[in-house]
């Protein structure tokens, strides 16, 4: 199988994971790394492998969360994994961090009847987040984009089917979702170890590698970023 280092820097849940193809060998979490992706990551990479007893140039390739999230969180992620893999020739695996909540709420063991809609939320700050719907085997219904929570939304879900909302952007929103039986909140799926090897493991197989000079952050929507005012 596969020795496959697989990571996530787009929420501010770190997780690095060493795998056999889907089979985590060793890994690091740290729940509230936040703002310290740019310390930890290098960091936590050097210690799963050194537990594992692999030295980075037997791995068959890298795989990294393209998001979205964090801007900044992205951006260290990213750099880190084509650093990677342009120093050993290793190929190159973007995984949307959607994808990896997805596969993290799978192997959690959610029960997801036949015509349930499940939508993994990144926390986009305030009652915004990024989110895209799957079906229950994992197809996509529809694009990534950004979403409001408020009532009116809740409200316009189809009623004779569930939909499971999880991930930190969800999981903020827990009030609101009291009010609606048709959706199914589950509370702290992070994109986290199991997800990671899950994600990594398929595109591996499938061969869906990526261009290691081309590939990009998914940031879900433009930087809001206000330049300041010359003098008149």
């Amino acid at each position: 199988m596969p020795l496959l280092l697989a990571f996530d820097t787009a929420t501010p849940h770190l997780a690095v994971v060493l795998s056999e193809g889907s089979h985590p060998v060793a890994w690091r979490e740290d729940p509230g790394a936040g703002r310290s992706h740019a310390e930890q990551l290098n960091v936590r990479i050097a210690e799963v492998m050194e537990e594992a007893g692999v030295p980075l140039e037997k791995l068959d390739a890298v795989a990294v969360g393209t998001g979205p999230g964090s801007y900044t969180g992205l951006r260290i992620g990213l750099s880190a994994a084509k650093g990677l893999c342009f120093a050993m020739g290793k190929p190159l695996i973007g995984m949307g961090t959607l994808d990896v909540l997805l596969a993290q709420y799978l192997e959690a063991g959610g029960l997801v009847p036949p015509g349930d809609i499940l939508m993994p939320m990144v926390d986009a700050r305030r009652m915004e987040v990024y989110t895209r719907a799957f079906d229950r085997g994992g197809r996509p219904l529809g694009e990534t984009a950004p979403l409001i929570l408020d009532g009116d939304w809740c409200g316009s879900r189809d009623r004779t089917v569930r939909t499971h909302v999880f991930g930190d952007g969800a999981d903020k929103a827990a009030g609101l979702w009291a009010g609606h039986p048709a959706i199914v909140h589950a509370a702290g799926i992070r994109p986290g170890v199991a997800g990671l090897a899950r994600c990594a493991a398929d595109c591996f197989a499938r061969g869906r590698f990526s261009d290691l000079a081309h590939l990009v952050p998914e940031y879900g929507k433009p930087a809001n970023v206000a330049g300041k005012r010359g003098r008149e």
